[in-house]
């Protein structure tokens, strides 16, 4: 007679793993970093590879030494946490805040909770708010796109963001025709303006890395597209009541919306786990960034739209759970 063998479940496992979905991720970033690439060169090239190599390096110290533990950067956690930290900064950012940036993503946004699968904020996001409050004038200095060989000299001006705000502030609408056209925006063409964080440049980039996720199923449509949608009609509705708040083209096309609605919204450990779930935190997140672009003291509102969500998770978790097997639903 066989032993009848009792163990925890799962009970039936699939092929997905923490280090292939991370590495598919790091996939679906290779678009938009070869654009940044072209288009800022040796700005970006060192302010990407610092942030990498300061987030694995944190880690793994932090983990040898303060923790305990066995490190594991294999996994790629880190490194995405450094390539989605440095896509969020300037292009001409010293390096040295670049570290400063790194040790408070990986130390306080993710190993002071225990690592990997315990951080309830995206560690890049927090990283780079910290950046963005410490160092204002460093982390809102956008350089020209197309200084392929200039790092801390290169030649600055305002992102689409700002003029917007501008805009919006001195209420003439006439102001929008100093911004790219939408085909220019989603290609990244702007050669005459800034154009922002690194990994903003070119929306097409992004898009291409969102397609690729899903598919291979890394991630599902329900984030991305209800921020992305809530931002068309939010926007919408506004440029309809008054010409002077931007037209959700340009709104959606601008800044670091896509960046933050495809790959760090989605982020595992700091979204929902429903689908009703994520279509709620997306909605907010698209609403917020809204409300923070065209009436914060910031030009941009994507980074705190997500971290502010990020923190209500486990509410929303909790709220939209699925009823037990066997339970009858309330």
């Amino acid at each position: 007679m066989g032993k009848l063998i009792v163990s925890l479940s799962p009970h039936a496992h699939g092929n997905e793993s923490v280090e292939k979905n991370m590495y598919g991720v790091i996939l679906a970033l290779v678009p938009a970093i070869l654009v940044s690439l072209y288009f800022f060169g040796l700005g970006s090239a060192v302010v990407m590879l610092s942030s990498v190599a300061a987030c694995m390096f944190f880690e793994w110290a932090i983990s040898k030494y303060m923790l305990k533990v066995e490190p594991t950067l294999t996994d790629g956690s880190a490194i995405i946490t450094g390539l989605l930290l440095g896509m969020n900064l300037p292009s001409n950012l010293p390096v040295w805040i670049i570290l400063i940036g790194a040790l408070v993503a990986i130390g306080i946004g993710k190993m002071t909770f225990g690592g990997l699968g315990n951080n309830f904020l995206n560690p890049a996001l927090v990283g780079r708010c910290f950046l963005l409050v410490s160092f204002p004038a460093q982390m809102t200095s956008w350089p020209l796109a197309g200084q392929l060989s200039n790092y801390l000299d290169a030649q600055t001006g305002a992102t689409p963001l700002a003029i917007m705000k501008e805009a919006i502030k001195k209420g003439d609408a006439s102001l929008f025709d100093s911004i790219p056209d939408v085909t220019h925006l989603l290609l990244g063409l702007n050669p005459n303006a800034g154009v922002g964080a690194i990994g903003e440049i070119c929306a097409l980039a992004l898009l291409i890395g969102l397609a690729y996720m899903l598919w291979k199923k890394i991630i599902t449509w329900h984030i991305p597209v209800s921020i992305i949608a809530t931002v068309f009609v939010f926007s919408g509705l506004l440029h309809l009541a008054n010409p002077v708040y931007a037209d959700p083209f340009t709104e959606i096309l601008s800044g670091g919306l896509m960046l933050g609605a495809i790959f760090m919204a989605t982020d595992y450990v700091t979204s929902p786990m429903t689908h009703k779930g994520m279509l709620i935190y997306g909605v907010a997140i698209g609403f917020l960034t809204v409300v923070i672009r065209n009436w914060g003291s910031y030009p941009e509102g994507m980074s705190f739209a997500i971290l502010i969500m990020n923190a209500f998770t486990p509410l929303i978790n909790h709220y939209v759970k699925p009823t037990r097997f066997g339970m009858k639903n309330k």
